[in-house]
């Protein structure tokens, strides 16, 4: 992802902090690709549909993070592709503002790779989140190399997350796993399962039924059978029961 557009400094800062208004719209710029979108989409509509019960936490994609009053300061807002916020009300947002929110940072933070991002998101975005966000687990994922990482804050420091026999990773925040599935970034269970969208539960519900419907229809072809070979063995009198 692109960082957030830098706001004007064209002139040294000689006066007081000015204040922003608190009614901050996001700012951040046209994803890079389709499969980027799709992609921040799929673990948004994942992980609402997951907690869809739950109230207590905010989830967006490619919003601005602002944390900072400072006006002036450039370097004070940043646009994660994916990120949660836990033990927050679960509401519309126009970006999220650090200092209207009691000072909560995003607690899981991905960010999906590009060749033009690759390196911010390895290098400065990730001090970023390490020092000042303390976000304590950050994942970053490439949609067309598969290339897919993960850290989790201890004593202030990413330390990079061992995957398991399936390649997964868990992140301790959301207590799910993040793993590769058919090509792009998904949420599992603890469990190991798929984490799926509404249209996958859709599609498996009418698998679910065309299966069930085939059981019927070959169980009654089957009767039919039967009941024709007894008929034709009691034309030839011979007792169906004694075969």
């Amino acid at each position: 992802m692109s960082l957030a557009k830098e706001l004007d400094t064209t002139q040294d800062i000689t006066e007081d902090v000015i204040f922003p208004p608190g009614d901050l719209y996001s700012d951040e710029p046209p994803l890079e690709t389709e499969l980027h979108l799709e992609q921040i989409m799929l673990l948004l509509k994942c992980l609402k549909w997951l907690w869809q019960d739950r109230n207590d936490f905010y989830a967006a994609g490619n919003l601005t993070i602002y944390y900072s009053q400072n006006k002036r300061k450039t370097s004070d807002f940043r646009g994660p592709d994916f990120f949660v916020v836990l033990d927050t009300e679960r509401k519309l947002r126009k970006s999220w503002v650090v200092w209207e929110e009691d000072g909560k940072y995003p607690h899981v933070i991905v960010e999906i790779l590009s060749e033009s991002t690759a390196n911010t998101d390895k290098e400065l975005k990730k001090k970023l989140y390490q020092n000042t966000f303390r976000t304590p687990d950050y994942f970053w994922f490439d949609p067309y190399t598969l290339e897919f990482a993960g850290f989790h804050l201890i004593d202030g420091k990413y330390l990079p997350l061992e995957p398991n026999e399936r390649g997964h990773l868990w992140s301790r925040q959301l207590e799910l796993y993040l793993g590769i599935h058919q090509g792009l970034l998904r949420f599992f269970t603890a469990e190991g399962e798929l984490v799926p969208t509404l249209e996958e539960i859709a599609q498996g519900a009418e698998y679910e039924r065309q299966q069930k419907e085939i059981a019927q229809q070959r169980a009654e072809d089957a009767q039919q059978r039967a009941e024709k070979l007894a008929a034709k063995l009691r034309e030839l009198n011979i007792d169906p029961d004694t075969i």
